[in-house]
């Protein structure tokens, strides 16, 4: 029986007059890993803060079928002042009572399979761009969240980190059986993460596929998106 871990029914979200988006309507099923493209600004960022709970909707409905979430923010948003480890037992203790032993126990086991072995008692700014990613994948992992919203997981890195990320997030996926929801413009990642993408773009949500099934869509905007066309209904308002 397949099970539906985030419904969205006919959600709308506006900033004082202008709508950012309009009735979106997705199911996102158990396991599953969904992801969402579109254009910078188009509200990829603020759908996954409606599911997450940090923003309200102003119309519509979001269902989760878990309530156990773990999330990556763009920036990571780790804590400056804890050390590697601090920024993993700290949620331990905070969503899940754990502490002590136990809880060193879990985040060690989190740190060895991001590769952060060894770096325990560094602070964030003491680590590289790719490795405060990896933390930040750790710490949203390490309460061990039925659901996982993924905010840009690979922003900003060069392509061979950039690759190591996404198959860090496939292969504690597999681990952990979670459902994802991530947002990213790197195509080469939404194929290599995603089993359905869909385009987010002026407000509405296009009908996903495979990846295999976005890359051969005949939908204008899709293609203009996904080949990186310089015309097209993305761009035909621009001046």
């Amino acid at each position: 029986m397949i099970n539906t871990m985030i419904s969205l029914k006919k959600l709308s979200k506006r900033f004082h007059d202008h709508w950012v988006f309009r009735n979106i309507s997705l199911d996102v099923e158990d396991k599953e890993s969904v992801v969402l493209i579109g254009p910078s600004g188009s509200g990829k960022s603020i759908l996954l803060k409606i599911i997450a709970g940090l923003l309200e909707a102003d119309e519509g409905k979001v269902t989760l079928g878990k309530r156990n979430i773990g999330m990556l923010f763009q920036k990571n948003a780790l804590f400056d002042s804890l050390t590697v480890e601090e920024n993993l037992l700290f949620p331990l203790q905070e969503r899940k009572k754990i502490s002590g032993a136990p809880a060193k126990e879990k985040a060690a086991w989190f740190l060895k399979e991001v590769g952060l072995k060894g770096c325990e008692n560094l602070f964030p700014d003491e680590i590289s761009g790719g490795m405060q990613k990896r933390l930040g994948i750790a710490r949203a992992l390490v309460v061990e969240p039925e659901i996982i919203l993924y905010d840009e997981p690979t922003a900003g890195l060069d392509p061979i980190t950039s690759r190591t990320i996404a198959d860090l997030i496939r292969k504690l996926r597999m681990e952990i059986g979670s459902t994802l929801l991530t947002v990213t413009n790197d195509m080469q990642r939404a194929y290599q993460i995603g089993d359905r993408i869909f385009l987010l773009a002026q407000g509405v949500l296009k009908s996903g596929g495979t990846p295999k099934e976005i890359q051969a869509s005949l939908d204008p905007g899709i293609r203009q998106f996904i080949y990186g066309l310089k015309t097209g209904p993305l761009t035909s308002g621009l001046a």
